[in-house]
């Protein structure tokens, strides 16, 4: 079968099964190059049912790239907050911002030149300029990753088969269409191609596939390494009017420009003793305790135990931190394990 018949069958499926998405333009509509990035930004390592309140939330409160690049950051932070990966939100926001200032508001629709903005790679050029510039373009999530490997029955684990999935899918790609064949495959891999139990019968490119028996078992992957445990701690420093004391964390690294509550660094291995936890205080605490139970949280590459210790303190708030009333919390971008230490500390305050 020709890479063209392939792509004609794809269409053809796709033009009766294509998924309602709140980001993606109706047929015969040309898409807005906005909602396509901003739609492609959020869904990296996020999934499509996660993204659609982010995005319509986004695009009420900033309907155009210009709004967007004239919003205050941490008001975006705010916005994003719950999203995670949350460079993400800060290459978002210096995206916007060079797009409205040194483009006049229009994303270039070359790959190469999109791939010059902050927060954009290479799978995202691609999606950006064949959605929503119709220009043949390879575009390489983990569905397309999981439909390549079974159609070309790729027996190489990922990730060292990037590369080879890459050449497959590049040699599918057309000319005619492109923007609705990188959306096509998408789909097929979300909806027909699944992970578990892949409706092979209802597959356009059942014809062509090599995998069909033991799709189940591709793409492949090495063994994930077993995640290391961190373990810090957490300050609930309390003011006497029942404000909290809030930190900004540093630009760069996890969770960079984040708010956070105050806390000594995570590190493996054991506990820090209650003394260097309340040298880390941003503040000199006469009297402190311990809040029981922990608070644990997963990220991509470790889990993490936090004890928290509560204890009055007052005075100026220190550099890159602030005091705050709890009910105020929501006007800062407080990330997913900070909420779940302020909900443990609330819930601690209660029972004492």
């Amino acid at each position: 079968m020709t890479p063209q018949k392939a792509a004609d069958l794809l269409l053809a499926w796709y033009d009766r099964h294509r998924r309602q998405l709140p980001w993606r333009a109706e047929p015969g509509v040309t898409p807005e190059p906005y909602h396509v990035w901003l739609s492609e930004i959020m869904l990296q390592q996020t999934t499509v049912a996660t993204v659609g309140p982010y995005f319509k939330k986004f695009l009420e409160r900033w309907p155009t790239i210009d709004t967007l690049a004239s919003a205050e950051r941490d008001q975006v932070m705010v916005a994003w907050a719950g999203l995670g990966y949350y460079a993400r939100a800060r290459n978002l926001h210096k995206c916007a911002g060079i797009v409205s200032r040194d483009l006049g508001g229009k994303f270039p629709n070359r790959e190469k030149d999109l791939l010059e903005l902050p927060g954009v790679g290479r799978y995202t050029a691609g999606a950006i300029a064949a959605i929503a510039f119709d220009r043949p373009a390879v575009v390489m999530d983990g569905n397309v990753e999981r439909v390549m490997a079974r159609i070309f029955e790729v027996m190489e684990p990922l990730p060292d088969a990037k590369s080879t999935l890459y050449e497959h899918a590049a040699s599918l790609t057309p000319t005619s269409r492109p923007g609705d064949y990188a959306q096509a495959v998408m789909d097929l891999g979300a909806t027909v191609c699944t992970a578990r139990k892949p409706k092979c019968i209802l597959c356009p490119w059942q014809s062509l596939c090599d995998g069909k028996s033991f799709a189940e078992t591709l793409p492949r992957k090495r063994p994930k390494a077993q995640k290391p445990i961190r373990r810090g701690a957490a300050l609930w420093l309390v003011r006497g009017d029942g404000a909290i004391l809030l930190r900004r964390r540093p630009e760069k690294g996890l969770l960079g420009g984040m708010m956070e509550i105050p806390g000594t660094n995570w590190v493996e291995g054991d506990w820090p003793s209650a003394e260097s936890a309340i040298q880390a205080a941003p503040i000199k605490l006469s009297k402190w305790r311990e809040m029981p139970g922990l608070v644990r949280h997963t990220f991509t590459h470790f889990h993490l135990e936090l004890q928290v210790l509560a204890g009055p303190a007052g005075g100026l708030a220190p550099m890159e931190c602030v005091w705050c009333m709890p009910d105020l919390f929501g006007n800062y971008a407080l990330p997913t394990v900070m909420k779940k230490v302020v909900a443990h500390a609330m819930k601690g305050a209660l029972k004492a």
